[in-house]
């Protein structure tokens, strides 16, 4: 029984080695990352956005939140840190918050026109520049590639 272990164990060994081994996903994404988010700084600088204040449009275009506090889990950021990025946006005509007819406490945000505006354009400009990498991908790897991301962020697209 022992022998029999210790064969499967030095087989399995074998086969390990012999086996092309990948980088982790961590490792191979987070140089691109940062690439990506370089890349995106300056576009979102020329339009007087932070990167939490994009964020916080993109998130509030796809639906109104009622709560700070559901916008923070949202996009995954600390209800408390974001006050400060709401209020420049608000500051800007961005974003309203207006309080909710059923709880006074409670402020309900929602983009503006001119937040959907500037969004579309930086969203936009960002999609244009990410051709440096995307434009490195044939048609049909681009799809299988822009799908695969959407699916395991739990995109919907």
């Amino acid at each position: 029984m022992i022998s029999a272990r210790i064969q499967y164990c030095n087989a399995y060994h074998d086969w390990m080695s012999k086996t092309p081994r990948r980088s982790d996903l961590a490792a191979m994404l987070a140089p691109l990352l940062r690439e990506l988010i370089a890349a995106e700084q300056p576009v979102l600088d020329a339009h007087g956005l932070t990167m939490w204040g994009y964020v916080v449009l993109l998130a509030l275009d796809q639906s109104p939140m009622r709560t700070q506090a559901a916008l923070a889990e949202a996009i995954g950021a600390d209800k408390t840190r974001i006050i400060a990025t709401l209020d420049d946006l608000q500051g800007q005509g961005h974003i309203e918050r207006r309080p909710d007819p059923d709880d006074r406490r409670v402020r309900l945000l929602a983009i503006t026109k001119s937040g959907r505006d500037i969004k579309d354009a930086v969203q936009a400009e960002i999609q244009r520049g990410e051709e440096r990498w995307l434009g490195e991908l044939g048609a049909d790897e681009r799809h299988v590639f822009l799908n695969v991301l959407r699916r395991l962020t739990n995109e919907e697209g």
